[in-house]
């Protein structure tokens, strides 16, 4: 009996881990764009092994559509968690409710299972891929705290990041881009969020 009521809160437990349930806000909570300028910038610094880069500073609130954490890839002692991130549209919650999200191997895709909630080509300029890189350990911890659908709002910049080996990860420096190459790499410097 101990061993089906054990398999029992397993099946529970693993279906509320996976199940995604909807969003259910009213309203466009991320209602602007990301906000990029050029500067100015700080001068290159080392962290660790690598080389970080500024290129512009960045600044943005979103909705959290996904968050992927990673502990084994080339990148992650230095971004342990990417985040797919959808503001103006991309906010709102029926919209989101209609598509199937989902993160692996440093990207992020969606899909839908008959019309899309809204025209693709704005689906893919109000949302992201973020590959985030915590720039001290507050933020680090804050960072990890983040769950689906929270805001979010960060500061900091988008970078390039090198390394002695050959090593390079250089940020896109355009919202409207998409497939490889697209994905901001956001060396963040202030991170807050909440639930909606």
């Amino acid at each position: 009996m101990k061993k089906y009521l054990l398999l029992g809160v397993i099946i529970l437990a693993g279906w509320f881990y996976f199940h995604e349930s909807p969003a259910h806000w009213r309203g466009m909570p991320a209602a602007h764009d990301p906000v990029q300028a050029p500067g100015p910038l700080p001068a290159p610094f080392l962290r660790g092994d690598y080389t970080i880069t500024p290129l512009a500073r960045y600044s943005v609130t979103a909705v959290v559509l996904s968050r992927d954490r990673y502990r084994n890839d080339r990148g992650a002692d230095i971004s342990p968690v990417d985040l797919a991130l959808g503001w103006g549209p991309m906010s709102v919650s029926s919209v989101i409710n209609e598509l199937k999200i989902s993160q692996g191997g440093r990207f992020y895709e969606f899909s839908y299972s008959a019309e899309p909630p809204l025209d693709q080509r704005q689906i893919e300029i109000h949302s992201a891929n973020t590959h985030c890189l915590p720039a001290d350990d507050a933020v680090r911890s804050e960072l990890l705290s983040v769950k689906r659908h929270q805001l979010v709002t960060a500061e900091g910049f988008l970078v390039e990041v090198t390394a002695a080996d050959g090593y390079r990860w250089r940020s896109s420096l355009t919202r409207d881009d998409t497939r490889g190459g697209a994905c901001e790499v956001f060396w963040i410097t202030s991170l807050s969020h909440r639930s909606l």
